[in-house]
């Protein structure tokens, strides 16, 4: 790993030259990936990343943090799930479906991928109007 936080693609130097991945392309593959499992309702975001996404502008790596440690990277998945949803049924099938599309596109392997369940989204408005004319 060299200084600047770019991740050297060691074994695949070649005579052309050397390959790097910065951490902020692995952050937006690894939400691309959790966002696309069933059951993943959003990605948690900052006030910015949601002003970006009112303006019309897509953000890929909201809710993902990597680390480049010694020992390998490290992925911290933060998502909120629909109600309804086996919790730990969906965080292994982000889990899987991270280490599959990093290992597809850049040939590594993640050290760790956890998952941090921020909150639930219920997505019933009907019943949310019915809670509110009860009221």
């Amino acid at each position: 790993m060299s200084e600047n936080n770019i991740l050297e693609m060691s074994q695949t130097r070649t005579e052309l030259g050397k390959i790097e991945i910065a951490p902020e392309v692995i952050e937006v593959i690894a939400g691309i990936a959790a966002s696309e499992v069933e059951g993943v309702a959003q990605m948690r975001g900052n006030f910015a990343a949601g002003v970006a996404e009112k303006l019309g502008k897509k953000i890929h790596n909201k809710g993902v943090k990597v680390e480049l440690t010694e020992d390998g990277v490290i992925i911290d998945v933060y998502c909120f799930m629909k109600f309804g949803v086996s919790i730990p049924a969906v965080a292994q099938k982000i889990q899987d479906n991270i280490n599959q599309a990093l290992l597809n596109m850049t040939a590594l392997q993640a050290e760790e991928v956890n998952i941090h369940i921020v909150g639930i989204q219920f997505d019933n408005p009907k019943q949310n109007q019915e809670v509110e004319e009860d009221m």
